[in-house]
């Protein structure tokens, strides 16, 4: 078979047969609203452009892909995005194949690296090199304007810049912006991630069984991902028992007893880059007890109350003010955030509880098009288990749609 080129036909192995799936969308149509999006954004802020070195951030704004979880951690690669024409994606080692056929890229330059293991002892005089092209490449878009954004970078780069006289703002600021309204085909892109992830999810059920490790049983996720044609999963989130209470111990080698309460985070990035981040708790191979039985009940009312509330036009802080309220036994170990954004990966806003709103918290308004995850976490302080709970839902015209359809336990509560 010859090569596919980006539109074309993709292949994904899945149960031992070859499946041939073609995109849910256009995505040209996508990659343009994307692009337009940044765009838009770096006008509204009167900004020549934005260099981008956040790996989400520069799929975002040009779909080309190389190394992400590297790249994230090496200063290799990354975009310039000038606020008036297509992206220059300086690609690691200067190949082009990458980014064939993607609209939105004007072209392909090698990069000038000057993070310690490529530069060594030369590292500031790498980065003013880099800081002299960039200069010249901004200049011949600005008009001369010298306000411009960066997303992630090294210290030495940010001040090379101003030493040029460039006025250099959050890049984060003006992607988070972009980012938080999705198209119609963004959503049918995140369908399918979905899609992927509740039939690992389905897997992992299935395989849950006295005497599997944790790590065991996360396995069955990233298979099902990564044979579903997904990326990576962010986190790994998934904890049996007392290793449960208090939250956030990722998987170990611990065999899952019968009786224990098995909690995961998915946060998942799937096809096309788009993120399923969905919780869900079982009870291994057996019937949940009376405590575990209030807990989930506790949770899975919560994670209803609030989702039933999100609407366009609602404020951050007037959500914040109305989400159903903790028991005082469970508001120690409650959750970082009652709500998050979601897109390529977890995104701006965060809804927090109103213990935590004065010292964190900061209001908007939920637009049409946001998608929001919707968390509950359950547990007694000192307690043996904790309950966590999460959805992914559309903010519609006229209310929510829920995205994630893996069932609840119904009837536990």
């Amino acid at each position: 078979m010859n090569v596919l080129k980006v539109n074309e036909l993709m292949t994904v192995r899945q149960h031992g047969a070859m499946e041939y799936t073609t995109p849910p969308c256009d995505l040209d149509e996508v990659r343009g609203y994307r692009l337009a999006r940044v765009q838009e954004e770096l006008v509204r802020q009167d900004l020549a452009g934005i260099i981008l070195y956040d790996q989400l951030n520069t799929r975002y704004a040009t779909d080309a892909t190389n190394m992400q979880i590297w790249c994230s951690h090496n200063e290799a690669r990354y975009v310039y995005v000038p606020a008036n024409s297509g992206a220059i994606v300086f690609e690691y080692g200067g190949k082009s194949l990458l980014s064939e056929g993607l609209p939105g890229v004007e072209r392909v330059a090698k990069p000038i690296t000057f993070f310690y293991m490529s530069a060594g002892q030369h590292v500031a005089e790498r980065a003013k090199v880099w800081a002299v092209e960039m200069d010249a490449i901004i200049r011949e878009h600005s008009g001369g304007n010298k306000r411009i954004a960066i997303d992630r970078l090294a210290p030495v780069g940010v001040q090379v810049m101003e030493e040029l006289g460039y006025e250099v703002h959050d890049g984060f600021s003006v992607m988070e912006k972009a980012r938080e309204i999705k198209s119609s085909g963004e959503i049918l892109l995140m369908r399918k991630s979905i899609e992927v992830c509740e039939r690992a999810v389905q897997r992992m059920r299935e395989v849950l069984e006295p005497g599997i490790t944790e790590n065991a049983l996360w396995a069955e996720l990233h298979h099902g991902n990564i044979a579903g044609g997904g990326e990576w999963i962010e986190t790994r989130l998934l904890s049996s028992g007392p290793r449960t209470n208090p939250w956030f111990r990722e998987c170990s080698m611990r065999p899952i007893e019968q009786g224990d309460m098995v909690s995961f985070d998915t946060d998942l990035v799937g096809p096309y880059g788009y993120c399923c981040d969905m919780s869900r708790s079982w009870v291994c191979d057996a019937e949940p007890d009376d405590e575990q039985r209030r807990l989930y009940a506790a949770a899975y009312e919560q994670i209803k109350r609030n989702m039933e509330l999100l609407k366009p036009g609602l404020g951050y802080r007037e959500l914040t003010e109305k989400l159903h309220p903790m028991k005082e036994e469970y508001i120690a170990g409650r959750y970082g955030v009652a709500m998050h954004g979601v897109g390529l990966c977890d995104e701006a806003p965060a809804i927090y509880y109103p213990q935590d709103y004065d010292e964190v918290g900061y209001d908007g308004v939920f637009q049409e098009g946001m998608v929001m995850c919707v968390e509950a976490l359950i547990g007694v302080e000192g307690g043996r288990e904790c309950v966590k709970l999460e959805e992914q839902v559309l903010i519609t015209a006229d209310g929510y749609e829920q995205l994630t359809t893996y069932p609840l336990e119904d009837d536990w509560v």
